[in-house]
């Protein structure tokens, strides 16, 4: 059973910052991709930041230059850290990691359970 645990998220104001964690447990062979995304309230969920297990890092547009995305290979761990909050960054976010069980395997893709996050005076 493989899962997958954020934490780091809370109350901030703009312009502030927070570091959400992801870990991820079980029995896998390796994790090939960790994401973050978010969903706000009315939208539809969205790719905040992705990194591949090479370290190749992705980003959306909204979020370049303000957060960062990373991870702990021994730890099974992925971090964003999000400098400069603004009000648009208020929402659920979300990890998700793509993994093999066993090696040259199928591919599997699981989702945390989310973590709030808002950024708000």
């Amino acid at each position: 059973q493989v899962q997958l645990v954020e934490s780091g998220g809370g109350l901030v104001q703009p312009g502030g910052s927070l570091r959400l964690s992801c870990v991820v447990s079980g029995s896998f062979f390796t994790i090939y991709r960790m994401a973050w995304y978010r969903q706000a309230p009315g939208k539809q969920r969205e790719l905040v930041a992705s990194i591949v297990s090479a370290g190749i890092t992705n980003y959306a547009d909204s979020v370049k230059g303000r957060f960062t995305i990373s991870r702990d290979n021994a730890k099974n761990t992925v971090y964003l850290q999000m400098n400069s909050l603004k009000p648009e960054d208020t929402a659920v976010y979300y990890c998700r990691a793509g993994l093999l069980k066993v090696r040259a395997g199928e591919a599997y893709d699981y989702w945390g359970q989310g973590t709030q996050v808002t950024a708000s005076s």
